[in-house]
Protein backbone atom coordinates (compact mmCIF):
# COMPACT_ATOMS: atom_id res chain seq x y z
CA UNK A 1 0.00 0.00 0.00
CA UNK A 2 1.37 3.42 -0.99
CA UNK A 3 1.72 6.45 1.26
CA UNK A 4 -1.62 7.78 2.50
CA UNK A 5 -1.13 11.50 1.88
CA UNK A 6 -3.65 14.33 1.81
CA UNK A 7 -3.61 15.36 -1.86
CA UNK A 8 -3.99 19.09 -1.22
CA UNK A 9 -1.22 19.25 1.38
CA UNK A 10 1.04 17.07 -0.75
CA UNK A 11 0.49 19.36 -3.76
CA UNK A 12 1.20 22.46 -1.69
CA UNK A 13 4.33 20.93 -0.18
CA UNK A 14 5.62 19.88 -3.59
CA UNK A 15 5.06 23.36 -4.98
CA UNK A 16 7.03 24.87 -2.11
CA UNK A 17 9.93 22.47 -2.61
CA UNK A 18 9.88 22.98 -6.39
CA UNK A 19 10.26 26.72 -5.79
CA UNK A 20 13.20 26.01 -3.52
CA UNK A 21 14.77 23.75 -6.16
CA UNK A 22 14.53 26.59 -8.67
CA UNK A 23 16.68 28.68 -6.33
CA UNK A 24 19.41 26.04 -5.93
CA UNK A 25 22.84 27.60 -6.34
CA UNK A 26 25.14 24.56 -6.14
CA UNK A 27 23.92 21.57 -8.16
CA UNK A 28 25.36 18.09 -8.65
CA UNK A 29 24.14 16.31 -11.79
CA UNK A 30 24.72 12.60 -12.32
CA UNK A 31 24.30 11.11 -15.79
CA UNK A 32 24.09 7.36 -16.41
CA UNK A 33 25.83 5.30 -19.04
CA UNK A 34 22.71 4.60 -21.08
CA UNK A 35 22.01 8.32 -21.45
CA UNK A 36 25.33 9.16 -23.11
CA UNK A 37 26.24 6.03 -25.10
CA UNK A 38 24.75 4.02 -27.92
CA UNK A 39 23.95 0.34 -27.41
CA UNK A 40 27.29 -0.55 -29.05
CA UNK A 41 29.15 1.43 -26.38
CA UNK A 42 30.13 4.30 -28.65
CA UNK A 43 29.61 7.77 -27.23
CA UNK A 44 26.29 9.35 -28.16
CA UNK A 45 27.72 12.68 -29.30
CA UNK A 46 24.35 14.29 -29.95
CA UNK A 47 23.16 13.46 -26.43
CA UNK A 48 26.44 14.60 -24.87
CA UNK A 49 26.19 17.92 -26.69
CA UNK A 50 22.61 18.42 -25.45
CA UNK A 51 23.72 17.56 -21.91
CA UNK A 52 26.60 20.02 -22.06
CA UNK A 53 24.33 22.72 -23.51
CA UNK A 54 21.93 22.32 -20.57
CA UNK A 55 24.83 22.54 -18.10
CA UNK A 56 26.30 25.59 -19.85
CA UNK A 57 22.91 27.27 -19.64
CA UNK A 58 23.06 26.95 -15.83
CA UNK A 59 26.71 28.01 -15.65
CA UNK A 60 25.80 31.11 -17.62
CA UNK A 61 23.15 31.82 -14.99
CA UNK A 62 26.00 31.77 -12.46
CA UNK A 63 24.99 28.48 -10.89
CA UNK A 64 27.74 26.17 -9.70
CA UNK A 65 27.50 22.75 -11.34
CA UNK A 66 29.36 19.50 -10.75
CA UNK A 67 28.86 16.63 -13.19
CA UNK A 68 29.18 13.01 -12.08
CA UNK A 69 29.45 10.92 -15.22
CA UNK A 70 29.25 7.21 -15.85
CA UNK A 71 30.21 5.59 -19.13
CA UNK A 72 33.97 5.01 -19.01
CA UNK A 73 33.78 1.22 -19.27
CA UNK A 74 31.09 1.33 -21.97
CA UNK A 75 33.04 3.87 -24.03
CA UNK A 76 36.17 1.74 -23.58
CA UNK A 77 34.21 -1.23 -24.92
CA UNK A 78 33.20 0.82 -27.94
CA UNK A 79 36.73 2.03 -28.55
CA UNK A 80 38.10 -1.55 -28.43
CA UNK A 81 35.12 -2.88 -30.39
CA UNK A 82 33.96 -5.30 -27.71
CA UNK A 83 30.34 -6.48 -27.79
CA UNK A 84 30.17 -8.11 -24.35
CA UNK A 85 30.99 -6.45 -21.03
CA UNK A 86 33.83 -8.44 -19.41
CA UNK A 87 33.23 -10.09 -16.06
CA UNK A 88 36.75 -10.03 -14.60
CA UNK A 89 38.01 -6.96 -12.79
CA UNK A 90 41.31 -6.48 -14.63
CA UNK A 91 39.54 -6.25 -18.00
CA UNK A 92 36.98 -3.78 -16.63
CA UNK A 93 39.79 -1.66 -15.20
CA UNK A 94 41.59 -1.64 -18.54
CA UNK A 95 38.42 -0.61 -20.35
CA UNK A 96 37.79 2.15 -17.79
CA UNK A 97 41.30 3.51 -18.41
CA UNK A 98 40.71 3.64 -22.16
CA UNK A 99 37.16 4.93 -21.96
CA UNK A 100 37.83 7.64 -19.38
CA UNK A 101 40.32 9.30 -21.73
CA UNK A 102 37.81 9.30 -24.58
CA UNK A 103 35.00 10.52 -22.35
CA UNK A 104 36.94 13.46 -20.92
CA UNK A 105 38.21 14.40 -24.36
CA UNK A 106 34.62 14.60 -25.61
CA UNK A 107 33.41 16.63 -22.64
CA UNK A 108 36.38 18.98 -22.93
CA UNK A 109 35.86 19.58 -26.65
CA UNK A 110 32.13 20.26 -26.32
CA UNK A 111 32.43 22.51 -23.27
CA UNK A 112 35.31 24.40 -24.89
CA UNK A 113 33.04 24.99 -27.89
CA UNK A 114 30.63 26.71 -25.48
CA UNK A 115 33.45 28.70 -23.87
CA UNK A 116 33.82 26.69 -20.65
CA UNK A 117 36.62 24.67 -19.06
CA UNK A 118 36.35 21.22 -17.46
CA UNK A 119 38.44 19.41 -14.86
CA UNK A 120 38.63 15.69 -14.14
CA UNK A 121 38.26 14.36 -10.59
CA UNK A 122 38.55 10.59 -10.08
CA UNK A 123 37.62 9.35 -6.62
CA UNK A 124 37.74 6.21 -4.53
CA UNK A 125 35.67 5.67 -1.42
CA UNK A 126 38.78 6.09 0.71
CA UNK A 127 39.16 9.62 -0.65
CA UNK A 128 35.81 10.50 0.91
CA UNK A 129 36.08 8.51 4.13
CA UNK A 130 39.57 9.64 5.13
CA UNK A 131 39.42 13.08 6.79
CA UNK A 132 42.63 14.45 5.27
CA UNK A 133 41.94 13.37 1.69
CA UNK A 134 38.30 14.45 2.02
CA UNK A 135 39.53 17.92 2.96
CA UNK A 136 41.86 17.94 -0.03
CA UNK A 137 39.05 16.85 -2.33
CA UNK A 138 36.73 19.52 -0.94
CA UNK A 139 39.38 22.22 -1.39
CA UNK A 140 39.90 21.16 -4.99
CA UNK A 141 36.17 21.36 -5.73
CA UNK A 142 35.96 24.80 -4.12
CA UNK A 143 38.94 26.13 -6.07
CA UNK A 144 37.50 24.89 -9.36
CA UNK A 145 34.02 26.24 -8.69
CA UNK A 146 35.44 29.63 -7.70
CA UNK A 147 37.02 29.81 -11.15
CA UNK A 148 33.88 28.80 -13.02
CA UNK A 149 35.33 25.40 -14.03
CA UNK A 150 33.03 22.39 -14.45
CA UNK A 151 34.36 19.51 -12.30
CA UNK A 152 33.61 16.17 -13.96
CA UNK A 153 33.69 13.30 -11.50
CA UNK A 154 33.88 9.55 -11.93
CA UNK A 155 34.95 6.68 -9.74
CA UNK A 156 38.60 5.75 -10.19
CA UNK A 157 37.78 2.35 -11.63
CA UNK A 158 41.39 1.44 -12.40
CA UNK A 159 42.19 1.17 -8.68
CA UNK A 160 38.79 1.14 -6.93
CA UNK A 161 37.56 -2.42 -6.35
CA UNK A 162 36.03 -4.32 -3.50
CA UNK A 163 38.91 -6.77 -3.70
CA UNK A 164 41.60 -4.25 -2.76
CA UNK A 165 41.33 -3.51 0.94
CA UNK A 166 42.76 0.02 0.84
CA UNK A 167 40.63 1.24 -2.06
CA UNK A 168 36.97 0.70 -1.32
CA UNK A 169 34.44 1.01 -4.11
CA UNK A 170 31.31 3.16 -4.20
CA UNK A 171 29.77 0.39 -6.32
CA UNK A 172 27.75 2.74 -8.53
CA UNK A 173 27.71 6.39 -9.49
CA UNK A 174 24.34 7.07 -7.87
CA UNK A 175 26.04 6.48 -4.53
CA UNK A 176 29.13 8.40 -5.66
CA UNK A 177 27.02 11.42 -6.64
CA UNK A 178 25.31 11.48 -3.23
CA UNK A 179 28.72 11.43 -1.52
CA UNK A 180 29.93 14.24 -3.78
CA UNK A 181 26.79 16.30 -3.12
CA UNK A 182 27.30 15.89 0.60
CA UNK A 183 31.02 16.73 0.51
CA UNK A 184 30.52 19.94 -1.50
CA UNK A 185 27.41 21.03 0.40
CA UNK A 186 25.17 20.98 -2.67
CA UNK A 187 21.67 22.43 -2.63
CA UNK A 188 20.36 19.92 -5.17
CA UNK A 189 21.25 16.52 -6.62
CA UNK A 190 19.80 15.55 -10.00
CA UNK A 191 20.05 11.89 -11.06
CA UNK A 192 19.46 11.47 -14.79
CA UNK A 193 18.12 7.98 -15.46
CA UNK A 194 16.74 6.05 -18.43
CA UNK A 195 13.12 6.55 -17.29
CA UNK A 196 11.09 9.55 -16.14
CA UNK A 197 11.46 8.85 -12.42
CA UNK A 198 10.20 6.48 -9.73
CA UNK A 199 7.03 4.58 -10.61
CA UNK A 200 4.62 2.78 -8.30
CA UNK A 201 5.15 -0.31 -10.48
CA UNK A 202 7.66 -1.27 -13.16
CA UNK A 203 6.58 0.74 -16.24
CA UNK A 204 8.38 -1.68 -18.55
CA UNK A 205 5.94 -4.39 -17.46
CA UNK A 206 2.92 -2.18 -16.72
CA UNK A 207 2.71 0.82 -19.08
CA UNK A 208 -0.06 2.44 -17.01
CA UNK A 209 2.11 2.53 -13.86
CA UNK A 210 1.88 5.80 -11.91
CA UNK A 211 4.86 8.14 -11.86
CA UNK A 212 5.49 9.31 -8.29
CA UNK A 213 6.34 13.00 -8.61
CA UNK A 214 6.78 13.81 -4.91
CA UNK A 215 8.20 11.47 -2.28
CA UNK A 216 8.38 13.29 1.07
CA UNK A 217 9.48 10.18 2.98
CA UNK A 218 11.31 7.03 1.91
CA UNK A 219 8.99 4.47 3.45
CA UNK A 220 9.34 0.68 3.05
CA UNK A 221 6.46 0.88 0.54
CA UNK A 222 8.42 3.37 -1.53
CA UNK A 223 11.59 1.29 -1.37
CA UNK A 224 9.62 -1.72 -2.60
CA UNK A 225 8.86 0.15 -5.84
CA UNK A 226 12.51 -0.05 -6.84
CA UNK A 227 14.23 -2.65 -8.95
CA UNK A 228 17.78 -3.55 -7.97
CA UNK A 229 19.35 -3.71 -11.42
CA UNK A 230 19.78 -1.33 -14.32
CA UNK A 231 17.55 -1.73 -17.37
CA UNK A 232 20.67 -1.21 -19.47
CA UNK A 233 23.41 -3.80 -19.91
CA UNK A 234 25.89 -0.91 -20.03
CA UNK A 235 25.16 0.46 -16.54
CA UNK A 236 25.67 -0.79 -13.01
CA UNK A 237 22.95 1.02 -11.10
CA UNK A 238 19.18 0.69 -10.85
CA UNK A 239 16.30 2.42 -9.15
CA UNK A 240 17.21 0.92 -5.78
CA UNK A 241 20.65 2.56 -5.85
CA UNK A 242 18.94 5.85 -6.66
CA UNK A 243 16.65 5.54 -3.65
CA UNK A 244 19.64 4.76 -1.45
CA UNK A 245 21.29 7.88 -2.86
CA UNK A 246 18.10 9.79 -2.02
CA UNK A 247 18.33 8.57 1.58
CA UNK A 248 21.88 9.81 1.86
CA UNK A 249 21.29 13.14 0.12
CA UNK A 250 18.07 14.12 1.89
CA UNK A 251 19.55 13.19 5.27
CA UNK A 252 22.37 15.62 4.49
CA UNK A 253 19.90 18.44 3.79
CA UNK A 254 19.98 18.13 -0.01
CA UNK A 255 16.92 18.01 -2.27
CA UNK A 256 17.07 15.34 -4.98
CA UNK A 257 15.29 14.74 -8.29
CA UNK A 258 15.30 11.63 -10.49
CA UNK A 259 14.54 12.56 -14.11
CA UNK A 260 14.88 11.21 -17.63
CA UNK A 261 18.43 11.61 -18.94
CA UNK A 262 17.34 10.98 -22.52
CA UNK A 263 15.99 14.53 -22.39
CA UNK A 264 18.87 16.59 -20.96
CA UNK A 265 16.67 19.67 -21.33
CA UNK A 266 14.95 18.39 -18.18
CA UNK A 267 17.82 19.97 -16.27
CA UNK A 268 16.60 23.40 -17.35
CA UNK A 269 13.00 22.56 -16.53
CA UNK A 270 13.85 21.23 -13.06
CA UNK A 271 15.88 24.34 -12.26
CA UNK A 272 12.99 26.52 -13.41
CA UNK A 273 10.69 24.81 -10.92
CA UNK A 274 8.78 22.62 -13.35
CA UNK A 275 7.16 19.45 -12.02
CA UNK A 276 9.51 17.04 -13.77
CA UNK A 277 10.72 13.68 -12.51
CA UNK A 278 10.46 12.40 -8.94
CA UNK A 279 11.29 14.90 -6.21
CA UNK A 280 12.72 13.89 -2.83
CA UNK A 281 12.78 16.86 -0.41
CA UNK A 282 15.55 17.22 2.11
CA UNK A 283 14.66 15.93 5.56
CA UNK A 284 13.19 18.19 8.19
CA UNK A 285 11.39 20.51 5.81
CA UNK A 286 8.00 19.07 4.82
CA UNK A 287 5.36 16.62 5.96
CA UNK A 288 7.36 14.63 8.51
Amino acid sequence: MMQNLDLTSATTAEAEVRRRVAEAQRVVIKVGTSSITHTNGRANLAMLERLCWAIVNELNREREVILVTSGAIAVGMGRLQLTERPTNIREKQALAAVGQCDLMNIYSRIMNMFGHTVAQILLTKDDIEDELTRTNVTNTFEALLERGVLPIVNENDTVSTLEVWHNGSFGDNDTLSAHVARVVGADLLILLSDIDGLYARDPRLEPDAELLTFIPTLTPDIMSCATSSSSSKRGTGGMRTKLLAAEMATAAGIDMVIANGNRPENITGILEGEGLGSLFPRKGTVME
